[in-house]
């Protein structure tokens, strides 16, 4: 079966191609303003180019850390893009990290979740206090592998109080039955390694988070996700897979509160 259509995000959204030249702009005045103010920076975390991530600071000293992770189905876009997503949680007075991995098919999904393990490690290391986890789509399914046992050192996987997987890809087998996989390249011995409804469910609160009018499998994904670890799933009515995350700007919105915890 061709399951190419049923994870096709932007066919199934109006105006779709407007989204990601507005996000880009909006992220490029939002970085310009706190470098401006002194509270952005950009840090290696390895030795490739897009080894590195983007550390935003809140005005006066940080309650912890927020790290998140971008989507793209491992296959696009980078940090640059999502900047002003910082903002809510920034407001609430926390840090927050925004790493950019190398991208399918020059390397495999295994490997992102290794470089991004590296990125919060490197966040981690600038920042004290706990440290929450949220991501979107593909970025979902990152922020969920940092739960698997023994990814990350015990003294930064110790430090993590949340995490937000937002519209995650929880099951990885699937997309091997999309056209998508000729750039993604799994097999089933990566797929099911890199699900993470195959993890052991996680000692760290999870709240699963996807938008009401979201492809049905994105709505399966985010179930299946909820089912194997026990936790939350909250369908946010209304929105779809591009403007589910728009709550993780506003301080007081309620994705951004599940983020940050308050």
């Amino acid at each position: 079966m061709d399951l190419s259509d049923a994870y096709a995000n932007a066919a199934h959204i109006p105006g779709a191609a407007d989204f990601p030249p507005r996000w880009s702009a909006a992220a490029e005045a939002f970085r310009t303003e706190l470098a401006e103010e002194g509270r952005f920076r950009s840090l290696a975390y390895g030795s490739g180019a897009r080894e590195a991530l983007d550390l935003f600071l809140p005005e006066g000293e940080a309650t912890g850390l927020v790290v998140f992770v971008h989507g793209g189905y491992w296959l696009r876009f980078d940090r640059s893009v999502w900047s002003h997503f910082a903002a809510g949680a920034l407001a609430a007075g926390w840090a927050v990290a925004m790493p950019s991995y190398d991208l399918c098919p020059d390397v495999r999904i295994s490997e992102i979740t290794r470089q991004v393990a590296a990125a919060l490690c490197r966040a981690a290391a600038e920042i004290a206090g706990p440290i929450r986890l949220t991501g979107h789509s593909a970025g979902g399914h990152l922020v969920a592998r940092m739960l698997a046992p023994g990814l990350l050192p015990e003294q930064v996987a110790s430090r993590i109080t949340g995490v937000v997987p937002i519209s995650p890809l929880s099951d990885l087998r699937p997309l091997m039955q999309t056209e998508m996989n000729a750039g993604l390249k799994l097999d089933e011995a990566e797929a099911l390694a890199e699900s993470p409804i195959r993890q052991p469910a996680p000692r760290v609160p999870v709240t699963v988070w996807v938008g009401g009018d979201e492809r049905p499998v994105f709505l399966d994904q985010a179930r299946w996700l909820g089912e194997a670890w026990g936790c939350d799933v909250v369908i946010d009515a209304g929105l779809h897979h591009f403007d589910v995350i728009d709550g993780l700007a506003e301080a007081g919105s309620p994705l951004c509160k599940a983020v940050t915890g308050d």
